[in-house]
């Protein structure tokens, strides 16, 4: 009985994933910008000055895939900036640990800290997942396209770390 008990808990406690055609949850949150300045970041001011939004959660920095993606986000920044957006990459390190992964690969990106996990939670970008055939409950790799009235564009979850970029690209261009 227990088990059930906790296994509904859990259920109601992990958000429905979010869809196109929703409103964008808003948030601030720190943030380490691209020349290495801490402040915070707003997603609704950012979309009122006409920036489209990719915003992406990632696991932890530094690991490899985490690294995998930053860069090719990284390198990609002329043709997302093209398309009118700007991006955001969001885990539940520490603006310290922030500052570390921005010098150590250049990111040339706004990184944010969510250490209590409340808006991977609100964008459902937290959950059950399932790694060497266990399921278990963490940050899931995930992308939303948002555009400049903070309507969701585009929703992916559960993305891979190499090539995402590119299937994105392809998306929205």
């Amino acid at each position: 009985m227990s088990d059930i008990e906790s296994t509904n808990a859990s259920e109601t406690e992990l958000p429905a994933r979010l869809e196109p055609g929703q409103a964008a949850p808003d948030f601030t949150l720190p943030a380490v910008e691209p020349d290495g300045t801490e402040g915070t970041v707003t997603l609704s001011e950012l979309t009122a000055t006409g920036s489209k939004v990719i915003l992406y959660f990632y696991p932890a920095a530094m690991t490899p895939g985490c690294t995998t993606e930053a860069c090719d986000f990284r390198d990609n920044m002329a043709r997302l900036g093209s398309l009118g957006y700007t991006v955001l990459g969001v885990s539940k390190d520490p603006v310290a640990k922030l500052q570390r992964f921005r010098e150590r690969d250049g990111l040339s990106f706004p990184l944010l800290s969510d250490p209590d996990l409340t808006v991977h939670k609100l964008y459902a970008a937290y959950g059950e997942k399932k790694l060497y055939g266990k399921t278990h409950v963490g940050v899931l790799r995930s992308t939303f396209a948002i555009d400049t009235d903070g309507i969701i564009e585009l929703a992916r979850y559960n993305v891979r770390a190499k090539g995402h970029v590119e299937s994105l690209l392809k998306k929205l261009g």
